[in-house]
């Protein structure tokens, strides 16, 4: 009997530390397994003394995003039905690496309907271009569709500063680069058999009024951001998506624990810079509210798909939860699917979220 009962608090003590792992009850703060230096990056760019914050939407939406013409730097082995390049483009002066895929044969007439792929985090010094969601960059490749997977400046062998997304629009704006970039894309086989041909606009082959964008994590902020910017993205798809408002990240989304060697940011986080000189969200809710996409959803660019695990313990089901709540109020197309007991990278129905994310994509880009 007393090993019973032994047992039956031990059941209980560990029921209770997986609880707590998830969730702080005096604070109501999601406790995320985001990396810590992703979390609390400090703020890119200048404080101003006037106009829109830098990290504001309306200071993206006043931002010129040109982008330029894609670049092969280096032709990998091909996919089942499609060719892979390691290509590259400029934002904001800086060369952005990616990985660029586009389908065999003859473009369609009007061109290939295109993907913009948004990583989530991974250590900008570890990230390759060539590795990680490789599942993910051939579902939709082999299905049609040109794909680009731009790396973020700072990643691999990009330029710049790896800055964060969430203290920093420059993540933003090498995505929206990104955008513009593809719609000026030439034929690779041809341009680079006949370099000479490289600016004739007869080559593009990808159909600038059917772009899709679809990002995870990290990359779920990048895109949701973009929507409410550019007005070329004609539907979005986004797993796991760090989807909240700024007031959210702010005050229900915290680092579990600091893992050991990451060096203190100076001048603080962005939380703690921003709270300091404009106040926490329930003491100026306007200013807050002026950084979230969120704010800014009767201008999203077109529908969204979202795809969440019930037991991610990276980023809260409730995000995306509450965006398609959002959207919805907004009278916007939105698709929410929640996957029971699955996690970050929706491991267990990845098949099912995956053929879904397709369908989504046929539907709106072709």
């Amino acid at each position: 009997m007393r090993k019973v009962l032994l047992l039956i608090l031990l059941v209980f003590l560990t029921a209770g530390y997986l609880v707590f792992s998830r969730f702080n009850a005096d604070s109501n703060n999601f406790l995320t397994n985001e990396p810590q230096e992703e979390l609390d990056s400090p703020l890119g760019g200048e404080m101003p003394e006037d106009g829109p914050h830098p990290l504001s939407i309306e200071a993206l939406r006043r931002g010129d995003y040109p982008g330029s013409d894609i670049t092969i730097e280096q032709t990998l082995s091909p996919g089942s039905n499609y060719q892979r390049y390691i290509a590259s483009y400029r934002s904001e002066g800086l060369k952005i690496y990616g990985l660029l895929t586009v389908p065999n044969g003859d473009a369609p007439p009007g061109g290939w309907p295109a993907i913009i792929f948004n990583h989530g985090y991974i250590p900008p010094a570890q990230y390759r271009t060539t590795e990680r969601y490789i599942a993910y960059t051939d579902g939709f490749s082999r299905n049609g569709y040109v794909l680009f997977r731009p790396d973020y400046r700072g990643h691999g062998n990009s330029e710049g500063q790896a800055t964060g997304a969430y203290g920093s629009n420059g993540y933003t704006i090498d995505v929206l680069n990104a955008l513009a970039s593809v719609k000026k894309l030439r034929d690779p086989s041809v341009v680079s058999s006949q370099p000479a041909l490289s600016g004739v606009e007869g080559l593009s082959i990808v159909d600038g009024s059917h772009i899709g964008m679809w990002g995870h994590s990290l990359g779920g902020f990048i895109t949701l951001r973009s929507m409410v910017v550019s007005r070329d993205i004609e539907a979005g798809v986004i797993w796991a998506g760090v989807v909240g408002s700024y007031e959210d990240l702010f005050e229900r989304w915290r680092r579990r624990n600091v893992p050991s060697g990451i060096p203190s940011t100076r001048g603080g986080s962005w939380r703690q810079q921003l709270s300091s000189k404009y106040g926490e969200p329930d003491e100026n809710p306007e200013f807050w509210n002026s950084l979230s996409a969120n704010s800014y959803l009767a201008d999203i660019s077109g529908p969204l798909q979202l795809h969440h695990g019930t037991v991610d313990s990276s980023v809260p089901v409730e995000f995306s939860e509450k965006l398609s709540d959002q959207m919805k109020a907004a009278s916007k197309v939105v698709e929410l699917y929640t996957y029971p007991g699955d996690d970050h990278d929706i491991t267990s129905y990845f098949g099912t979220a995956m053929q879904r994310s397709i369908d989504f994509f046929n539907k709106h880009l072709k």
